[in-house]
């Protein structure tokens, strides 16, 4: 039975869904933009129902109890240090992680991390941050399909077009979702405080991304992963996609799609038992 229940960390309180046996090994799913942890209702069955226990938060920002303001907050760093006090409520050294979107950005950089604490990784729709960050630099396509990264680095007006006709924005990217799904994601997009924390996300670590045309910010990854991209994504361009691969340096498997972004309500059937494959040959009782 799935269930919302709030986790204390340090300094916030995160609302996070959980289902399965909390003795089982964990599983940690990581939302994207603009998105909450019930992207991950049905595949969170699918996996607890195999033998895992699922645990999948609202983010920093997204949940009330963890919504600071100022875009300082916001770095990658920080969003990686909330995932592991996470964890570490359900007192798991060791985990398996998925994430999509921004949830995929925080994932390559807290296995790369923490790879000591991970047992397997599965990263949808947006590559490696080394390879992403090069081609928001350096690609054409890719600095075009950003423009809207760009245009986040605005104060306000950003929140204000999103506001317009009643997020009609992002209900053109909801098309796929249901109208549950839909409301869930309204009841913290309403709330002007998390809708800009939400942004913030762009504008504390843009800088930092573009940084990967001229330096390292991010090494080789050596966790077994899984990495879903859709070849029709309008958000991620090709060049990070081949870019990323030569950062792989464990068990590697890459699934590309015939679809879009949002591969969670478009794709699920493809996405459910590729990851629950990649979950089960890495169990640590393997």
């Amino acid at each position: 039975m799935q269930e919302t229940v709030q986790i204390k960390t340090n300094h916030f309180v995160f609302d996070c869904r959980t289902e399965g046996n909390k003795q089982n090994e964990l599983v940690i799913l990581l939302h994207g933009f603009p998105e909450t942890s019930y992207m991950w209702k049905r595949l969170m069955s699918y996996i607890s129902e195999n033998g895992f226990f699922c645990v999948a938060p609202n983010l920093r920002g997204y949940s009330k109890g963890a919504c600071p303001k100022g875009k300082k907050h916001y770095h990658v760093d920080r969003l990686v240090e909330d995932v592991i006090n996470i964890s570490g409520h359900w007192g798991n050294s060791k985990f398996h992680l998925i994430g999509h979107d921004w949830g995929a950005a925080i994932g390559w950089k807290l296995v790369h991390d923490h790879q000591e604490s991970i047992l397997s990784w599965t990263g949808i729709s947006v590559p490696h941050l080394q390879a992403f960050g090069k081609a928001l630099a350096l690609d054409s396509e890719q600095r075009k399909m950003s423009q809207y990264i760009k245009d986040f680095q605005l104060p306000f007006l950003p929140e204000m077009k999103i506001r317009k006709n009643d997020f009609r924005l992002f209900k053109k990217l909801w098309r796929n979702s249901s109208t549950d799904e839909i409301d869930d994601y309204l009841k913290v997009f309403r709330n002007p405080k998390q809708l800009t924390a939400s942004l913030n996300y762009y504008r504390c670590n843009y800088k930092h991304l573009k940084k990967a045309a001229n330096e390292s910010i991010l090494g080789n990854i050596n966790v077994p992963t899984l990495f879903i991209w859709g070849k029709k994504d309008m958000a991620i361009g090709a060049y990070s996609v081949k870019e990323s691969h030569q950062y792989m340096k464990n068990d590697y498997e890459f699934l590309e799609l015939d679809s879009g972004h949002w591969l969670i309500q478009t794709n699920y059937p493809e996405l459910g038992k590729a990851i629950l494959a990649h979950i089960l040959k890495n169990k640590s009782s393997n």
